[in-house]
């Protein structure tokens, strides 16, 4: 963890501070960069924010996409970031918790990276990590977990890098101001680049909502818009706005919201305690209410990204609507026994609610609606190394 912390020092990467629930996030991204990139978004989608440091560039882009699917990024030579992020999964992985190139099991899910550029931080619980130049530190030097496995490697990774024939060029011409210096800099900058184009905005949802098209949802997803955005059932007040999340920041909103909340997943000592293995919140703020408080995930895609929380502990879409409806999980037996609907740190937005069959089927159809099959398989976000 020392390291870590001494090579995002080095870069010059300063994360935003952050506290509980939904906190108001200023600054930390720096001067905001005004180069003549072409976004292809949609009118109603506005761009997201850019460092200045690191301006958009369409070389840059496509060296960052080389980067992401690059098994050189691994100690072992066996892992990407696309290993635990799969295009066709919304960049997420299917499994409970990842492992990395040891085969340490991982604490927690891995997060779909559609629309990352938008959130203003950038993982589950640690509210300091705001800049994506600066999290990627985190998989590939990171000890704790270790995933990529690349601490005290960094000379050797960039060394595979600058052997590799495809990259001084690719590096020369995306970074022309840094002489084309293959670094750790220059990695991770490329990979935020790339990553920041990850955007999913034409879901049948998108253009029902935005585009005006009456036939784009069943009447089925019409009802379970219906539902979802009710008071009665109350998932809109923390899966609302443009990405369905209380996590949010771009150009036409340069002072973000960050969410965190306790969804009453679990409450192992009848206070509100989660597993020691993952608490949330508070393993960075040290503030007692903050126990069990994880990122509001976007909901875009959210039908091929199970299995679903913080710990991927729920399988299924269905399962995910029986424990909110419940008002939190009831574990009945083993160390994380407890009834999770009366956490004292439990979210007020979370009362529980009842759902006929009928009303579940079109819940779940309004979910299926916000599946963004292009962004699926976009090519431009496609495995670059693979034979045609």
């Amino acid at each position: 963890m020392f390291r870590l912390r001494a090579l995002i020092a080095a870069l010059g990467l300063v994360g935003l501070a952050g506290t509980a629930t939904v906190v108001a996030v200023a600054g930390g991204l720096g001067e905001v960069s005004q180069a003549p990139y072409a976004w292809r978004l949609p009118a109603w989608l506005p761009p997201p924010l850019v460092p200045a440091s690191n301006p958009m560039s369409d070389v840059k882009i496509e060296l960052g996409r080389r980067l992401f699917y690059d098994r050189r990024l691994s100690s072992t030579g066996t892992m990407s970031c696309a290993s635990c992020h799969l295009q066709a999964l919304a960049f997420t992985d299917a499994r409970m918790v990842p492992k990395g190139v040891t085969c340490e099991v991982h604490s927690r899910n891995s997060m779909s990276l559609a629309n990352v550029a938008y959130f203003p931080v950038l993982t589950w619980s640690n509210p300091l990590l705001s800049h994506l130049e600066q999290q990627s530190l985190v998989p590939l030097f990171g000890e704790a977990p270790v995933e990529l496995g690349l601490s005290g490697l960094e000379g050797e990774m960039l060394a595979r890098l600058k052997a590799e024939p495809v990259y001084p060029p690719l590096f020369a011409a995306a970074f022309p101001d840094e002489k084309g210096a293959i670094s750790l800099g220059t990695v991770t900058k490329a990979l935020a680049a790339f990553e920041r184009t990850l955007i999913s905005a034409d879901s049948p949802y998108d253009r029902h909502r935005y585009g005006g098209d009456r036939t784009a949802l069943s009447a089925s997803a019409l009802r379970g818009e219906s539902l979802f955005f009710s008071e009665r059932l109350e998932c809109f007040h923390c899966h609302g706005g443009v990405h369905l999340t209380d996590n949010l920041v771009h150009t036409r909103k340069p002072f973000a919201e960050a969410g965190f909340h306790n969804n009453g997943l679990y409450n192992t000592d009848g206070e509100g305690a989660f597993p020691t293995s993952s608490q949330g919140l508070i393993e960075h703020t040290g503030r007692p209410d903050d126990m069990g408080r994880f990122r509001t995930p976007s909901l875009r895609n959210v039908a091929v990204t199970a299995p679903y929380m913080h710990d991927g502990s729920i399988p299924d879409l269905r399962g995910v609507i029986a424990h909110y409806s419940a008002g939190g999980r009831t574990i009945t037996e083993g160390p994380n026994a407890g009834v999770g609907s009366g956490s004292p740190l439990k979210s007020p937005f979370l009362p529980g609610f009842k759902l006929t069959r009928a009303e579940t089927d079109d819940l779940i159809a309004f979910l299926e609606s916000l599946t963004d099959r292009t962004f699926l398989t976009d090519p431009r976000f496609s495995n670059p190394w693979q034979e045609p």
